[in-house]
């Protein structure tokens, strides 16, 4: 782990399998030691700053919990109660706060705003989700897919929904270096950018996982996982209505799951889901779910990140 320390985590792109997989050891230690009641303090002395131009509950409450519980200091900082860019540049916020903390969490809308931080800040940045990538629920969703079926031996997720937001690139990138087949299903004009389908498939040569972009529902056959997210995301919700239209058909409901051909497929989300919309309730409260299991995990993994690059 020692060549994690002051590492940023701004995208999965920026990390290699071995790399990926130690974060993944790591937190499902922290885990059962968590199950165990152990009690350590590993982060005392130490402080975060969590900037958050988005609101939140997973993220937030992962990284308060996960920080507070070792020991150490987390600060809440929206962008009502600091300068993000706006009577003081984001150079300048970060050269600041780089002097005061020992890590930051940006959550918000511009992905150059936490390359901006990471840049001038010269403490381990953490990307709690930006408009382009969410690698903090990427890891969560892996280790849930882990638990369910091992971590050896090729594994399928589908996504199914807006292939274009930053839970669908993240997934992307992250099944690539990893070996696992992930297949996009969307409308044509929902899915991912020619330029990060580009890099992951040369990313999949070396890992040997499939990546797969249709519109047709009948490439869930032999899922392990089918994967949604809410069909607007935050800062269109002007387009609420319109997606609405174009995404109905892509509802993950039972007879999608039974689609799979397969009684043991998981249903996951990123949360938080609008029921009816995306996915139905008897899918998302059912048996099939992990979505809770994913919610979870986001502390455990995001405490191994900030363990690994602190």
């Amino acid at each position: 782990m020692e060549q994690m320390k002051g590492r940023s985590l701004l995208t999965w792109l920026d990390f290699n399998a071995n790399e990926i997989r130690s974060f993944l050891e790591l937190a499902k230690t922290v885990k059962a030691q968590s199950r165990r009641g152990e009690l350590t303090q590993r982060f005392t002395g130490k402080t975060i700053a969590l900037l958050f131009e988005k609101r939140s509950t997973r993220t937030r409450c992962a990284f308060e919990t996960a920080f507070g519980e070792e020991g150490g200091h987390p600060v809440f900082l929206s962008n009502q109660d600091i300068q993000l860019g706006a009577k003081e540049s984001l150079e300048d916020t970060a050269r600041v706060l780089g002097r005061m903390f020992s890590a930051i969490q940006f959550r918000g809308f511009k992905h150059s705003a936490a390359e901006t931080l990471a840049r001038y800040s010269g403490v381990p940045v953490y990307n709690g989700l930006t408009d382009d990538f969410h690698p903090t629920q990427a890891l969560a969703d892996l280790m849930t897919l882990e638990e369910s079926f091992g971590d050896r031996g090729k594994k399928k997720l589908c996504y199914i929904g807006d292939g274009r937001n930053n839970v669908a690139r993240s997934l992307l990138v992250i099944c690539a270096k990893m070996g696992v087949d992930c297949t996009v299903i969307a409308p044509e004009s929902l899915t991912p950018d020619r330029a990060l389908v580009e890099k992951c498939t040369a990313l999949s040569v070396a890992s040997g996982a499939k990546l797969r972009f249709t519109n047709n529902l009948d490439e869930v056959e032999g899922a392990d996982a089918l994967y949604t997210d809410v069909w607007t995301s935050m800062g269109e919700e002007a387009k609420k209505d319109e997606r609405e239209k174009l995404l109905r058909p892509y509802q993950v409901n039972q007879a999608l799951m039974d689609k799979t051909g397969r009684k043991d497929t998981i249903f996951l989300h990123c949360l938080p889901a609008v029921k009816g919309e995306e996915v139905t309730a008897d899918v998302i409260d059912g048996p099939q779910s992990r979505a809770w299991d994913q919610a979870e995990n986001r502390k455990h993994t995001i405490k191994a990140i900030m363990l690994a690059t602190l």
